[in-house]
C-alpha cells in the first residue's frame, strides 16, 4: 500500500466533519470491523480508557493486520479533493514491541487500498495521527471506506504480539469538502408531447419493459435507466449510461394505457437489495402462480450477463422477498452450458398451470461453423420451472431462433405459442462477415417464431419480423438493441419495446443510451401470423376515460413538464399500506402535469382536493382544461404550514364533460410544494320534474282536434303551460298523481303532423325548477 500526502492542508469554505461518532460517545454506532477481505475479523467494543470524553473504541481478537475499526464514507468524499484526518490511537499489549506503526487506510473497493496517514506509537501512550491526503482525480469513489490498521504482513498469526495486538481508538475526525450534490435528474422539457401516448413516461426513463396484467390493471416492469442519469448542469448532457450500476427495477401501472402511475423503484440487488447476493437487475420478467394455496408474484431479473434470479412478492407491487440465497440460472443450470449470457429471464405460466422460463443470449459458441454461428447461434434456452416458481426442473432445451441475440419472450394465443427475440448485429462474435439466409431478420430487429409446444423451437418455427429496428421510426440517435414483450389486455394484444426518444427530446440526435418504454397494438392475420408493428409517438388508444371521483395518486401522469417523483414515508392511499407511496416533487413555477381524457360527466365536478406539503408560502395549482394554457376552472391555494402535509380544497366551475386536465403550478422561485394525492367530487344533479305528456288527434263534427294529456308523476304540485299551433292553455296547479287534459279546436278538416310544447314549473326542496317537454302527434284528415 502507498500513501498519497498533500504538501499542505487545502481549505474549503464548505469544509465539514465527515466522520460520525468519532469520539465513540454513542458507543460503536456508525463503526464496524473492517471486512474488506474474507479473512478479516475482530471484536469492536467501547472502553472507558478514553483520550477525551468518557468513551473510546477498542478492537480485540484481530484476525488480520487490516482488522480494525472502519466507517463507510461512500457518497461523502470526491476524487481530486483534499482532506485532513486526525485520530488518537494507543496499544498496551505487554508482549508487544516498544513502538508500532499504525495507518489510516481507505478501501476503494476490490483490491484497491491506499494508506492515507500514519503514526508510530509508543506502547502505552496515546499517539496522534494528523495529516492530509488528496484522493487522486481519477480514483473511483463508488466505494470509500476508511479504517485503521497495522502494516500488512501475509502471515501475522506467526507473531500475533507483533502484528495483531489489541488497540484503542478515539477522537477520529476527517474534515474536507463533501462532494457537490448530484446533478438534478429532473426532466425539464415536455418529455411526452401533449396528445402523444408514447413514450409512456415523460419524467423518467425505463427499458426492457415487461407487460403484466393482473386484476384489470397493466403493470410494466423495467430496467431502471434513470439510475445512472446525471446531466451536467451547464450542458444538460449526461454521461453515457452505465449498465453495470443498475440494480433497481422501475415499476408503473395503468388501467387505461395512457395515464400511468409511477410506483418508483424496487431495490432488487446490491448491498441494500432484496437479494444482496446479486449485483444487477436488468430485463425483468413477471408471473403469478398459486403456490401451496397462496397467490404469489414472481419477479425474474438478470444479474448482469452471468446469471438470473427471482424475487417473490405478495402483490404486483410487493413487498418483495428472496426465497433463494443463490442465483436461479447460472453456469450449473442443466442445459445452459455454452450460453454466453445467462440473462433476460422471461417466465410463462401456461393455461394448464405448467411453468417455463426462457433465458440466454450473447455470442455464439466458437465450436460451430461460422455460417451457423451467424444464422443459427443457438444461444437461447427454455427450461421448466418447479412448482415453487423459484427452482428449475430437468434440462434446458435449445431455442434455435434465427440470428438470435437476446430478449426471448413467449406468449400464448389460442393453441399457438409465440416467441419473440432481438436479433444480433453480426461481427466476430457471430462468425464474422456472413450472408444471412433469405427471410431471416436483419440487425437489431425483433424476430418471432410460432410453435405448438413451449419446449420445442426448431429453426423451422421462424415466422418473420415482428418489429423492425426502432431507428426506422424515430430517426438518428435511437438505434441499438431492443427488448420487447407481448401481453393481452381486455381482448387486445399489445407490444412493448423501448427507444431513447425521451433522451432524444432532451439532447437531440446525440443520445447517451437512456431508453424509454413504448407500447403499440399487435394485430394478427387470419393464419395467425402477426402484422408487423410500426413504432409511433401516437401509441395506443386510451382504453377508458379517467375516473376523477376517487382519491388517486398525484404521480398518476399523462404528460409532464419539469417535475419528478420520489418515495416518501408510509403506504399508498390508493394502493394500500403495503404498497410504496410516491409524491410529485421538484415542482417549480411554470411546471405542469396532465391527465388524459378525464370524465367529469354532465353534472361536472364541484371541488378538487389535493394533499400537499408546502415548501414555501404563496404556491398555487391552477386546474385547466385541454392544455397547459387552457381555461382555468379552479385554483388551489397552497396555504398550509410549511413542511407539513395537509389537504386543500378548491371549488370548480365549468369542469363538465370529458377533457384532458392540466395542473399548472405557480409561485415564487424555488421548489413550491410536494403533491401526494388528488380527488374530485361530483356536482349535484339539477332538480328535475317527473311529468309525462302525450298528444293525439281525432275528428269531431267533421273537424280535427288536438288532444293533450299531462300527468304529474312527481311528489309536488306543478304548474303547466301547454302551447300548440291552435292556442295556449295554463294549469295553475296539478296535484301529484293527477292529470291535466285539454282539447284544442282547430276548425280545420285536416291538420299536419306537429307537436305540443309543455312547460312545467314547481318548487323542489326550496329551488324553483322547470322542465320543457314536447309531445308529437300524427296528421289527421276528417273530410
Amino acid at each position: 500500500m502507498t500513501a498519497s500526502f498533500a504538501a499542505a492542508t487545502t481549505s474549503y469554505a464548505a469544509d465539514e466533519e465527515l466522520i460520525l461518532n468519532g469520539g465513540f460517545e454513542n458507543g460503536t454506532t456508525s463503526w464496524i470491523v473492517n471486512n474488506g477481505n474474507g479473512t478479516d475479523g475482530g471484536t469492536l467494543a467501547t472502553t472507558t480508557d478514553a483520550y477525551s470524553g468518557s468513551s473510546a473504541a477498542v478492537i480485540t481478537g484481530r484476525a488480520t493486520t487490516g482488522s480494525g475499526p472502519m466507517q463507510d464514507l461512500t457518497g461523502k468524499v470526491a476524487a481530486g479533493q483534499t482532506y485532513t484526518l486526525k485520530a488518537r490511537i494507543k496499544y498496551d499489549n505487554a508482549n508487544g514491541p516498544a513502538t508500532k506503526q499504525f495507518f489510516a487506510t481507505m478501501h476503494y473497493g476490490g483490491s484497491t487500498y491506499t494508506n492515507l496517514v500514519s503514526v508510530t506509537a509508543t506502547k502505552g501512550q496515546w499517539a496522534f495521527i494528523n495529516g492530509s491526503f488528496t484522493i487522486p482525480a481519477g480514483q473511483s469513489v463508488a466505494t470509500a471506506r476508511v479504517f485503521f490498521e497495522t502494516p500488512w504482513t501475509q502471515t501475522p498469526s506467526t507473531a500475533p504480539d507483533t502484528h495483531l495486538m489489541d488497540f484503542t481508538l478515539d477522537d477520529v475526525s476527517m474534515v474536507g469538502a463533501p462532494p457537490p450534490p448530484p446533478a438534478s435528474r429532473t426532466v425539464e422539457v415536455e418529455g411526452r408531447l401533449p396528445g402523444d401516448h408514447n413514450p409512456l413516461l415523460g419524467h423518467k426513463f425505463g427499458a426492457d419493459g415487461f407487460g403484466f396484467v393482473d386484476k384489470g390493471r397493466v403493470y410494466m416492469y423495467m430496467t431502471n435507466d434513470t439510475q445512472g442519469y446525471a446531466p451536467n448542469p451547464a450542458t444538460g448532457v449526461s454521461p453515457q449510461i452505465n449498465y453495470g450500476a443498475i440494480n433497481q427495477v422501475t415499476l408503473i401501472s395503468s388501467t387505461d394505457m395512457v395515464n400511468w402511475t409511477d410506483h418508483g423503484e424496487i431495490q432488487v440487488a446490491g448491498p441494500n437489495g432484496v437479494a444482496p447476493f446479486t449485483n444487477n437487475s436488468w430485463a425483468p420478467g413477471m408471473a403469478k402462480q398459486v403456490v401451496d394455496g397462496v397467490e404469489k408474484y414472481y419477479l425474474y431479473y438478470a444479474n448482469g450477463g452471468g446469471s438470473s434470479n427471482v424475487l417473490t412478492g405478495a402483490s404486483p407491487l410487493g413487498p418483495w422477498t428472496s426465497e433463494r440465497t443463490s442465483t436461479l440460472i447460472n453456469g450449473s443450470t442443466p442445459g445452459a452450458q455454452g450460453v454466453s449470457w445467462l440473462f433476460d429471464p422471461a417466465p410463462l405460466v401456461d393455461d394448464d398451470g405448467e411453468e417455463y422460463l426462457f433465458f440466454g443470449g450473447g455470442p455464439a459458441s466458437t465450436s460451430m461453423p461460422a455460417a451457423e454461428r451467424f444464422n443459427n447461434p443457438k444461444n437461447i434456452r427454455v427450461i421448466e420451472l418447479g412448482d415453487d416458481m423459484v427452482s428449475t426442473e430437468g434440462t434446458a432445451a435449445v431455442v434455435d431462433a434465427p440470428v438470435a441475440f437476446e430478449a426471448a419472450q413467449v406468449f400464448k394465443r389460442g393453441e399457438k405459442y409465440y416467441l419473440s427475440y432481438s436479433s444480433h448485429f453480426g461481427g466476430t462474435d457471430f462468425g464474422g462477415s456472413q450472408t444471412p439466409l433469405p427471410g431471416y431478420p436483419g440487425g437489431g430487429q425483433i424476430g418471432y417464431m410460432m410453435s405448438e409446444d413451449p419446449m420445442s423451437w426448431p429453426k423451422e418455427a421462424y415466422a418473420g419480423v415482428m418489429f423492425p429496428n426502432q431507428s426506422q421510426f424515430f430517426g438518428s440517435g435511437t438505434g441499438g438493441n431492443n427488448h420487447q414483450s407481448v401481453f393481452e389486455y381486455e381482448g387486445k394484444y399489445y407490444f412493448t419495446y423501448h427507444a431513447p426518444t425521451l433522451n432524444k427530446r432532451i439532447n437531440g440526435d446525440s443520445t447517451q443510451g437512456y431508453r424509454s418504454p413504448h407500447i403499440e397494438e399487435l394485430t394478427f392475420k387470419e393464419d395467425g401470423t402477426v402484422n408487423q408493428v410500426v413504432g409511433t409517438y401516437a401509441g395506443v388508444d386510451q382504453v377508458r376515460d379517467f375516473d376523477p371521483y376517487r382519491v388517486f395518486e398525484g404521480e398518476t401522469l399523462g404528460w409532464t413538464k419539469g417535475v419528478t417523483t420520489a418515495k416518501t414515508d408510509g403506504g399508498s392511499t390508493e394502493f394500500g399500506a403495503s404498497a410504496p407511496n410516491l409524491v410529485v416533487t421538484d415542482i417549480d413555477a411554470g411546471d405542469w402535469t396532465g391527465l388524459s381524457s378525464v370524465a367529469f360527466g354532465e353534472n361536472g365536478a364541484a371541488t378538487v382536493t389535493a394533499k400537499m406539503k408546502p415548501l414555501q408560502s404563496g404556491g398555487a395549482i391552477q386546474v385547466r382544461l385541454d392544455s397547459d394554457d387552457g381555461p382555468v376552472v379552479g385554483t388551489i391555494d397552497v396555504d398550509g404550514a410549511t413542511g407539513a402535509w395537509a389537504e386543500v380544497t378548491a371549488d370548480l366551475e365549468g369542469a363538465t364533460g370529458t377533457h384532458d386536465v392540466y395542473f399548472t403550478y405557480s409561485g415564487a422561485t424555488g421548489d413550491l410544494f410536494e403533491l401526494d394525492t388528488l380527488a374530485f367530487t361530483a356536482g349535484e344533479a339539477a332538480p328535475s320534474l317527473d311529468v309525462a305528456v302525450t298528444a293525439g288527434t281525432r275528428c269531431i263534427a267533421g273537424n280535427a282536434v288536438v288532444t293533450v294529456q299531462a300527468r304529474n308523476n312527481d311528489e309536488v304540485p306543478v304548474s303547466l303551460v301547454v302551447e300548440s299551433s291552435f292556442g295556449t292553455k295554463s294549469f295553475a296547479s296539478v296535484a301529484p298523481g293527477k292529470n291535466a287534459v285539454h282539447v284544442f279546436t282547430t276548425r280545420q278538416q285536416a291538420v299536419p303532423a306537429a307537436a305540443v310544447a309543455v312547460d312545467a314549473t314547481a318548487t323542489v326542496d326550496g329551488v324553483a325548477t322547470a322542465v320543457s317537454l314536447s309531445a308529437p302527434y300524427d296528421a289527421r284528415s276528417c273530410g
